[in-house]
C-alpha cells in the first residue's frame, strides 16, 4: 500500500491537499490518507467490476427465481457501502503497519532470493494460503455463537447478484479479509505482486456471487466457482472455500454444486416455466 501512498502524496496530496509544512512521513497523516484512499480504492473496485458483471455476466434471468428479494440490487449496494467504511478501519491499521516497514514486503525482483520464480511461487502461496485462512474463518463464522450476529446478513441473499459480493457485516467483511493482511506479516511478497493480487481477491469475490455456473469440466471440482457458492448460500453448510474445492473435501463440506446436476437455480426457473 506505500506504493499507492507514496503516488498519492507525490502527484495529488502534498502539492494540492495537505499544508506544505506536513511531512509525508508523519503518521497521523499517513493515517488519513490510507484510509481515504482505501475507501475510495474499494469503492471503485466494488462498483466498477460489481457494476461490469451485473450487466455483461450475471444472468438476470435469475431475478425471476422466487427467492430473489424485492429491490434486491440496491439493498445489496446499500448495505455494501454502509459496511464498507467500517471494515476499512481496522484494514487501515494493518495498511498503516505495512507502511511502517514491519511487513515483509519487498520492492525490487532482486530482493527475492529466488528472483522471478520466487514471486511466482509467492504468488501460488498467497493463493493457497488465503484459500485456507478464509475456509476456516468462514466456517467458524457459521457456529452457532456468531452466525446471527455477524454472518447471517450475508445469507439474506439466497439469489445472489454481483452486488452482494461486498454486502457484508462489518466484522464478517473483515474478518474474511484477514488472511489477505496477514500473508505478507508473515512471507515474503513482492509489492506489486501484492497490489495485484488484493485487486485479483476482490474481483474473484465479485465472479463466485455472479449468477454465471460454467466452470471447464475437468476443473468443474477443484475450482470454487459461483455454481458452489450459489449452494452455499442456498444450503448453508456447504462449500465455504474461495477459490478451490480442497478444504471442502478436507473438512467434510464439499458439495457438488446442484446447477452440474440439473437442480440448480436454473432448472428451479425453467420447471416453474413448464407448469
Amino acid at each position: 500500500m506505500d506504493l499507492v501512498l507514496e503516488a498519492a502524496d507525490r502527484h495529488l496530496l502534498t502539492p494540492y491537499v495537505y499544508p506544505a509544512g506536513w511531512p509525508e512521513g508523519e503518521p497521523c497523516r499517513q493515517l488519513l490518507s490510507l484510509f481515504v484512499i482505501t475507501n475510495l480504492g474499494a469503492l471503485a473496485l466494488y462498483l466498477l467490476f460489481g457494476t461490469l458483471s451485473y450487466c455483461f455476466i450475471f444472468d438476470h434471468e435469475l431475478k425471476k427465481h422466487p427467492q430473489f428479494l424485492e429491490n434486491q440490487v440496491s439493498r445489496e449496494i446499500a448495505y455494501a457501502l454502509r459496511s464498507l467504511p467500517w471494515i476499512s478501519v481496522p484494514t487501515v491499521a494493518l495498511f498503516f503497519a505495512e507502511v511502517r516497514g514491519y511487513s515483509k514486503l519487498y520492492d525490487n525482483i532482486e530482493d527475492s532470493p529466488y528472483g522471478w520464480s520466487g514471486v511466482f511461487l509467492s504468488m501460488l502461496s498467497f493463493l493457497f494460503f488465503t484459500d485456507m485462512g478464509i475456509y476456516w474463518i468462514h466456517r467458524g463464522l457459521h457456529h452457532k455463537l456468531f452466525y446471527k450476529r455477524f454472518h447471517k446478513p450475508h445469507h439474506l441473499w439466497k439469489i445472489a447478484t454481483p452486488f452482494a459480493s461486498h454486502a457484508f457485516h462489518p466484522v464478517d467483511g473483515f474478518m474474511q479479509s484477514l488472511p489477505y493482511h496477514i500473508y505478507p506479516f508473515l512471507f515474503p511478497l513482492h509489492k506489486v505482486t501484492y497490489l495485484g493480487l488484493y485487486i485479483f481477491v476482490n474481483v474473484w469475490t465479485i465472479s463466485i456471487h455472479d449468477g454465471d455456473y460454467r466452470v471447464p469440466r475437468l476443473l468443474r471440482h477443484v475450482i470454487n466457482g459461483s455454481a458452489h457458492h450459489t449452494d452455499h448460500h442456498l444450503y448453508f453448510d456447504y462449500n465455504y472455500g474461495q477459490y478451490f474445492t480442497l478444504w471442502d473435501k478436507i473438512g467434510g463440506s464439499y458439495k457438488s454444486p446442484t446447477s452440474f446436476e440439473g437442480k440448480g437455480p436454473h432448472d428451479y426457473l425453467r420447471k416453474l416455466r413448464e407448469k
